[in-house]
């Protein structure tokens, strides 16, 4: 419906129609999160489901959508505002705040973030300074004027096919060296880290959680395959024998050659230097033929992954090992051009049973041996029809390598790479729960006693 008058009194009011807020949801298993969503938002503004706008997949990473979002709602509207599922929003304050901005000019509006050093998941940029360029944080809110999404047809496509971290991408193509608007800083997009005067100027807050949807899985529930060779069984190895491996029910380690001590199985799979495809699908095959495990879900880490299995085990509890489930860090390969999303194997890829069983079916496969397993697989799920559901706990590089403030708002599940680090050290901040923390320093004391 249409309110008649303002929200509040202001010689500069803005009204409810005029914003669209688009609400993107990275869990569809979360009904009862949208419900709440759209019950709290009532039925004005305009709220839109990204993931419902319509079939493409890719429109998570928002550029694909936004022509679209900007034919279809700017006649009536001033602001798209997006908000992700974690986002708590106060409309009051929310449309004080728009009301600040002459809508007749391209707005981008944010929360800002910045890199303490150059990043790989961000190609390096800035290098030379890297805290000078600033992206908004999604989980705070973010707003375009109307001007700015209407001209989004009109600015060329990024210019790497890789979608690895949209809100520094975002903020990257609109800004168009230059030729665009750089974020503007709005401090009532408001973190849970941070507080103004008081918090009840926030137009937005934020929800952490590790997401609890009931009970965790059983350890039992969970197969780990760890892709290793024999150049690494003297170093990765161990490293996971003295973090994490002690957690999991049952595992294996797939290698290119037999060892008795680790064990590790050969699966007849040759090594290759990247890529991995080949040992990748016949992990699948290994797990889909019921011999070694009936678990419902699979993990696949590489041997220099860190990972923290209680985590994993909470957050398998929202899922339903019924459907075909895919789950991990969801980056996209070629998405302004109908490409496919895919998990990132570096993080760990999780598969419900019912997904390998539909992968191994629908007659995908390696064009090589050394062709990217994860990049295919991802190929392979948008072929048919399998959704690849992202989680942010899962991460593909190191903890230096993200903005400290995201990290601390989380209970990560995964790190990748020993490049740098000490991986025992990383580990135990990190990914250890606490009460794993106590057990091991209470062992240790009873080992110097």
């Amino acid at each position: 419906h249409h309110l008649n008058k303002p929200l509040f009194q202001s010689s500069k009011h803005i009204w409810l129609e005029s914003v669209v807020i688009i609400a993107k949801l990275l869990n569809l298993w979360f009904v009862r999160d949208v419900t709440r969503f759209c019950a709290v938002l009532q039925s004005s503004p305009d709220v839109v489901l990204l993931h419902k706008l319509s079939d493409y997949d890719g429109n998570w990473s928002i550029l694909p959508a936004l022509p679209r979002l900007a034919s279809q709602y700017c006649q009536t509207s001033l602001w798209i505002v997006f908000l992700e599922e974690e986002t708590n929003v106060n409309l009051h304050n929310l449309l004080q705040v728009l009301s600040n901005f002459n809508t007749r000019k391209e707005w981008f509006l944010g929360r800002p973030l910045h890199d303490d050093e150059p990043t790989i998941i961000h190609h390096y940029a800035f290098s030379e300074d890297p805290s000078s360029f600033s992206y908004p944080d999604f989980m705070a809110g973010w707003a375009l004027s109307c001007p700015l999404a209407k001209r989004s047809d009109f600015i060329s496509p990024p210019k790497s096919d890789f979608t690895i971290d949209l809100q520094h991408e975002i903020a990257l193509y609109i800004w168009e060296e230059g030729r665009g608007p750089a974020l503007t800083v709005v401090n009532e997009f408001c973190s849970e880290l941070q507080s103004l005067s008081s918090t009840g100027d926030c137009a937005t807050t934020i929800n952490t959680f590790l997401s609890a949807c009931g009970n965790p899985v059983q350890k039992e529930d969970v197969f780990v395959a760890v892709k290793t060779c024999q150049r690494f069984h003297g170093d990765r190895v161990p490293l996971v024998k003295q973090t994490w491996e002690k957690d999991a029910a049952s595992l294996e380690y797939y290698s290119d050659f037999t060892d008795p001590y680790i064990p590790t199985i050969h699966l007849g799979v040759p090594n290759t230097e990247r890529g991995h495809c080949q040992k990748t699908f016949a992990i699948l095959k290994r797990f889909a033929s019921g011999v070694v495990t009936q678990a419902p879900w699979l993990l696949i880490v590489d041997d220099d992954t860190l990972i923290s299995l209680p985590r994993l085990w909470r957050l398998l509890g929202c899922y339903d090992p019924n459907e075909a489930v895919s789950v991990g860090e969801r980056y996209g390969y070629g998405l302004s051009r109908d490409g496919y999303s895919y998990i990132t194997g570096g993080g760990g890829m999780v598969f419900s049973r019912v997904a390998v069983q539909n992968i191994l079916a629908g007659g995908c496969g390696c064009h090589s041996s050394d062709a990217p397993d994860d990049m295919v697989l991802g190929m392979c799920l948008t072929t048919l029809g399998l959704p690849v559901t992202h989680s942010p706990l899962f991460h593909q590089a190191r903890p230096q390598d993200y903005v400290k403030e995201l990290l601390a708002r989380q209970s990560p599940i995964s790190f990748h790479k020993h490049w740098n680090i000490n991986p025992v050290a990383v580990y135990q901040h990190w990914l250890k729960e606490p009460n794993q923390r106590r057990a091991h320093s209470l062992t240790k004391t009873r080992e110097e006693l």
